[in-house]
This record gives C-alpha cells, sequence and structure tokens, in this order.
C-alpha cells in the first residue's frame, strides 16, 4: 500500500510553519503498514502544484494526500492546481455548498455565502466532497486512474478528522492484516560506526519489508557516545513477529556487549 503526501504552503517553505501533517500522516500509515514512498512540498503556485500531481501520478501511488490550500483565500490553489493537472475544470458544486452551509450551522456561525466563501464549494469536476465539522472547507476526494486522491485541510486538527474517518480505513483494508513490534536501546559506549557492520549484516539477512533497524546518535556525555538502536520487525503473523525481534535483539545485545557498550 504506497502512499503519496503532497504538502501546500509557502509558509511551510519559509519556516513560518512546521510541517506537521507530514510528520502525523506519515506515522499514520506506518502504525498501519502502509508505506510512505515520498514527501513533496510546493509553494501556493498554480503550476508548481499542477505540476507535482502530475509527477504523483506519474509514480501510481495507491493513495495521494494533499494538506493545504483549500480555504477562501486568493492564495488556496490547491484544487484548482490537482484539476489543472487532471485537465479537469473547477465547478461549484452544491454538495460541497451545502456542506458549507452545514459546518457554519454546526458551529453556530450566521454567515452569508460570500463568493470567497463559495470558492471553499469550488471543486474539481467528477470529484466528491467531503463534509468537515471542524471547519468550514469541505475535503474533496476523487480519483487519477490506480490512485485515489484526497484533499485534505492544513489546519490539523480538521486534517486529522477526515484522514481518520476516510482515508485510514482504505489504507488498513489495501494493507490487509499487520503486526508490528518494536524495541529500543539507549546504548552508551557505542558509536553508530562501531555497530554498523553488525547492523548492516542483520538487514541483509532479512527481507526489507520484515525489519526496520536504524541507529540515532545522542553526543556525548562526559566524553561517552550515546546512540540510540531502534528496532522494529513486521508481517501478518504476530508469533512469527515476535520470533523475528526477539532472534534480532538478542543479536544487538550481544553485540553492544562485545563492544565494551552498555544498555541504559
Amino acid at each position: 500500500m504506497i502512499i503519496e503526501i503532497l504538502c501546500v504552503g509557502n509558509e511551510l517553505l519559509s519556516g513560518i510553519t512546521l510541517n506537521s501533517n507530514a510528520h502525523w500522516l506519515a506515522g499514520q500509515v506506518a502504525s498501519a503498514g502502509g508505506i510512505v514512498k515520498r514527501v513533496t512540498v510546493v509553494r501556493d503556485d498554480l503550476g508548481e502544484i499542477s505540476d507535482a500531481v502530475k509527477e504523483i501520478l506519474a509514480r501510481n501511488p495507491d493513495i495521494l494526500v494533499t494538506t493545504g490550500g483549500l480555504g477562501a483565500t486568493y492564495d488556496d490553489l490547491t484544487l484548482e492546481g490537482v484539476a489543472m493537472a487532471l485537465g479537469k475544470k473547477i465547478v461549484l458544486d452544491e454538495r460541497a455548498v451545502q456542506m458549507l452551509t452545514k459546518s457554519y450551522a454546526v458551529r453556530k456561525l450566521d454567515y452569508e455565502l460570500t463568493e470567497a466563501r463559495l470558492k471553499m464549494a469550488k471543486i474539481p469536476e467528477d470529484s466528491t466532497p467531503i463534509q468537515n465539522l471542524l471547519g468550514s472547507a469541505p475535503a474533496v476526494f476523487l480519483q487519477a486512474g490506480g490512485t485515489k486522491i484526497f484533499c485534505l485541510q492544513g489546519v490539523p486538527t480538521e486534517m486529522k478528522a477526515i484522514f481518520e474517518k476516510h482515508v485510514m480505513p482504505l489504507v488498513k483494508k489495501g494493507v490487509g492484516r499487520f503486526v508490528a513490534q518494536e524495541v529500543n536501546y539507549n546504548v552508551m559506549g557505542v558509536t553508530e560506526a562501531m555497530i554498523a557492520p553488525a547492523l548492516a549484516r542483520i538487514v541483509e539477512s532479512y527481507p526489507r519489508e520484515d525489519i526496520y533497524l536504524k541507529t540515532h546518535p545522542r553526543g556525548y556525555r562526559k566524553k561517552t557516545p550515546q546512540t540510540r538502536i531502534q528496532l522494529i520487525s513486521r508481517g501478518k503473523d504476530k508469533k512469527e513477529v515476535k520470533k523475528r525481534l526477539d532472534a534480532i535483539a538478542k543479536t544487538i545485545e550481544n553485540e553492544i556487549a562485545r563492544l565494551g557498550g552498555r544498555v541504559c
């Protein structure tokens, strides 16, 4: 189950806003057993959005999730960019208008549907709006070849609610049965370079999709190196996943001891 993420917004590329949406989405996909192959970030520019969508669709992911650019302002251009990439028109969708009205009513906001607000109900033709009860602009779903495209909001609370309800079930269904177990070692006295050869041998001994093994240097404490070793075993059978985790963990523990390190 291959997923790509496209984040839109000048603020993400100027250092004003941390891209927490991409971080959260990648974690959710990974926890379900899916694979985020790439995260792309572009400015609020129609051509750049369109080009990015075309490039992503050429790689034929199962799902493309976009975040940001669905609002009422002049620089909210995501849906226009997606439509341009697909050769579609942007149309005022009556379902989206009704959703917009409902979102205001739920939050007890007596807003007139001005032209600016109706912009949030203009979506690519042949697409489906998705109700957003935590904000105003609906999310949008459409299909392009074998790729399902979900255009989600940039506001994290709104984006997360719609992803969990409408996208995550598709990820889980596509992945099927999935189990993951993890162990972490905080090691004193061993650097990345020292333990790298042993970890390389472990990784080469298993299919790439079965394990994730990564070192994270933690600097030095009183001239003693600190390293975190992260091990994840993955698969469809819980017993096999646990057996693999235990075997690799034992190998790592032995190597740490051989190198004169200790687990904190």
